[in-house]
């Protein structure tokens, strides 16, 4: 078995001239940065949500929902749109059912005043509903665009690489214990 946490990146935003390219990017650099994940991206505005298991992807890639079921874990980097999450992300996420089950999801958001958070809140209980164990730690960037420069770094990242550090580690965690218990009892047995 590899031992590397297979992280799926999930990006929330699908718009034209979105922000979440900068943030997800972000997201990417720190957790490849670190020993012990490997890192697949799934973007909405690229990856359908429409494929089903048994159709090849245009592209002879492997499906939205075998790369879901090859994650051991999910980061979802996510705006808020109206004090929710967006439509494409919904969308993604029903698209798919019982790969879900059995995984952790860490959460990264950015937006106004709130920093995403209410669309973090929202998204929680979406998740609860896909048998997933939602990560408490988060990184939330209020005011979002005043947080990076015009190259996508971040102007003061100390704060937010120790926010990251925490909830990678705790999503890593999760990941080896549900792998584990996974591998020992398939979970539809217990749902």
């Amino acid at each position: 078995m590899d031992d590397k946490i297979k992280i799926a990146l999930i990006y929330g935003s699908a718009r034209k001239g979105r922000f979440c390219d900068t943030v997800a990017r972000w997201a990417a650099q720190e957790i490849t940065r670190r020993d012990g994940f490997s890192l697949d991206v799934i973007d909405p505005a690229v990856d359908s949500p429409q494929e089903r298991p048994e159709e090849d992807s245009p592209r002879g890639a492997p499906s939205l929902w075998q790369r879901v079921a090859e994650a051991d874990a999910f980061v979802v980097v996510t705006p808020e749109y109206n004090h929710g999450y967006p439509a494409p992300l919904k969308s993604l996420i029903d698209s798919v059912g019982a790969e879900w089950h059995a995984k952790p999801v860490a959460f990264i958001s950015y937006g106004g005043i709130s920093g995403g958070l209410r669309a973090v809140e929202q998204l929680r209980l979406v998740f609860a509903e896909l048998h997933t164990v939602t990560i408490r730690d988060a990184v939330s960037f209020a005011g979002a665009w005043e947080q990076f420069d015009e190259a996508g770094r971040l102007l003061n990242p100390e704060r937010h690489q120790r926010a990251m550090a925490a909830m990678l580690h705790r999503l890593r965690w999760w990941a080896v214990a549900l792998r584990a218990a996974r591998a020992a009892e398939p979970y539809a047995r217990a749902a």
